[in-house]
């Protein structure tokens, strides 16, 4: 009798932890993060065979050993349908043509303002071109190094931008816009996509390991600014420390000790990138995939998991070539909307702290910005026509990863690439742009502390981004500062706005 009420007991609990799961699959993801067994170590190693090495792995899922391949014909399908921004790419060869016809014959055919127009939309596809490469690329390539090459690529036209800049000397203006990059990845679009994001359910989730290992990463490449500002800041300016005076604090000496720390930084912020990706990579110890951290949101386990069951859209040959060709594309256009957008500057008489700070980076990232306003309009739409798609749970933080990147890898690259060049940017900021990098990083880390966001914590720190762009207009910069910058192959005019 009481073998049999044994057997009858399990039974009935196989029966309830069954109906608990239902319920709690439907309901708060928190609940099942408790309510839920672990998962299996391999759960998410999916075809890839736990018995070979990193590298067999690696090449297995490149190649998508032993799973279907997608051919040519329906990979460049589903590129050209991969998103309905891509009609703009017609827009880029009356672009270029608006472009060289400036060059040659003034304004007779296009304005100014309207060629920046025509950049600025025909960069619009190529951005969504980058999104799309990168999420194909992940099934290819993991989760984790998706991610990395989907932020290299979302960083692909500022890093374009500051190139372009460094390559013209123009190296105040380079600064300020690295600065605006940096802060608006931090606080405007994180910001932005909390409000949304949150604005249906009480908090969205962050993986707390992977945001842990971002503040520290932050502190990092902020503090690395924070010394050359404090030491510049410290140096003696005595009665007869004038710009008269031989011992003024802006000679040669100063800017060869400054560009010879710069470069040490920025060797050693680059060494800072490459341990980080390759601790995200590879984690010490055993099933040390992070998409199995006992801490992850499972809706990122659940990304992992579709990214090894699931089928790409694209082969990966000819993502590569699509992302190349695109890269080549974005880099000229955006060359020919730098050259258009000087003129604004000119024209309107916009300090020049205010065009590099907030201007350009905005410039950058709206396109994205557009594209991310026709999604809000088109759910907006969908809800007013009862077909409510329900709220995310895991928050969209993907922009602080953009500014750790852009701090840490290409500051440094920029650094070290004016060292190649005989450009000498330095790592030496204006104590302004110092203070504002430092508040962002303070708000980030602190909103991002508990490993939630909500709506609030969005809306306020769209609120401190403000403040930055309104205190900004009225700022002229430090001169000294730009004089610093005045060496090697770059002599930079001063020009003051009334």
């Amino acid at each position: 009798m009481g073998k049999k009420e044994t057997t009858k007991t399990r039974h009935r609990n196989v029966r309830i932890v069954d109906e608990e799961a239902v319920r709690i699959s439907a309901g708060n993801p928190q609940d099942r993060r408790l309510n839920t067994p672990q998962i299996s170590p391999g759960r998410l190693t999916g075809f890839v065979d736990a018995g070979k090495s990193r590298l067999e792995r690696f090449v297995t899922r490149f190649l998508r050993k032993g799973r279907p391949k997608v051919g040519l014909i329906n990979s460049l399908k589903a590129v050209a349908l991969s998103s309905w921004v891509n009609i703009f790419i017609l827009i880029l060869p009356i672009a270029w043509a608006a472009h060289f016809s400036n060059v040659n014959n003034g304004q007779n055919v296009f304005t100014f303002p309207s060629t920046f127009s025509l950049c600025l939309l025909g960069i619009i596809p190529l951005e969504k071109l980058f999104d799309y490469g990168g999420e194909q690329m992940a099934f290819y390539l993991g989760r984790d190094i998706g991610d990395l090459v989907v932020v290299t690529l979302n960083n692909a036209v500022e890093a374009t931008l500051a190139i372009i800049l460094l390559r013209r000397c123009e190296l105040r203006l380079l600064q300020s816009t690295i600065i605006g990059v940096v802060i608006l990845h931090l606080l405007l679009i994180p910001g932005t996509s909390f409000i949304v994001g949150g604005a249906r359910v009480l908090h969205q989730d962050l993986h707390p390991h992977l945001t842990q290992v971002n503040h520290s990463l932050l502190v990092m490449g902020v503090l690395s600014l924070l010394l050359p500002a404090a030491v510049f800041t410290a140096l003696d300016r005595g009665a007869e420390a004038l710009p008269d005076n031989s011992s003024y604090i802006v000679n040669d000496a100063t800017r060869d000790t400054f560009l010879v720390v710069s470069r040490g930084l920025a060797v050693i912020l680059l060494a800072v990138y490459v341990a980080s990706r390759v601790y995200l990579h590879d984690p010490p110890g055993e099933h040390d995939t992070l998409a199995e951290h006992p801490d992850a949101p499972l809706a990122l386990l659940d990304e992992e998991e579709h990214l090894i069951h699931g089928e790409p859209e694209v082969n990966q040959w000819v993502c590569l070539g699509m992302l190349a060709v695109t890269i080549a594309l974005m880099a000229a256009t955006a060359e020919w909307l730098v050259d258009s957008i000087e003129f604004v500057r000119e024209d309107r008489g916009i300090r020049e702290e205010w065009f590099g700070l907030v201007l350009l980076p905005i410039v950058s990232f709206a396109a994205d910005g557009f594209v991310a306003i026709a999604y809000f309009l088109r759910y907006i739409c969908e809800h007013l026509l009862g077909r409510q798609t329900p709220p995310a749970t895991l928050a969209k933080a993907r922009a602080i990863d953009l500014s750790i990147q852009f701090i840490l890898f290409w500051m440094p690259f920029i650094v070290i690439l004016g060292w190649w060049t005989n450009k000498p940017i330095s790592l030496l900021f204006d104590v302004f742009e110092v203070a504002v990098l430092i508040g962002a990083m303070f708000l980030v880390n602190y909103v991002t502390a508990d490993a939630k966001t909500n709506w609030l914590e969005g809306f306020a720190m769209v609120s401190f981004y403000s403040m930055i762009a309104l205190t900004t207009w009225f700022y002229d910069g430090q001169i000294e500062i730009s004089e610093m910058l005045n060496a090697g192959g770059c002599f930079i005019v001063e020009s003051s706005v009334e």
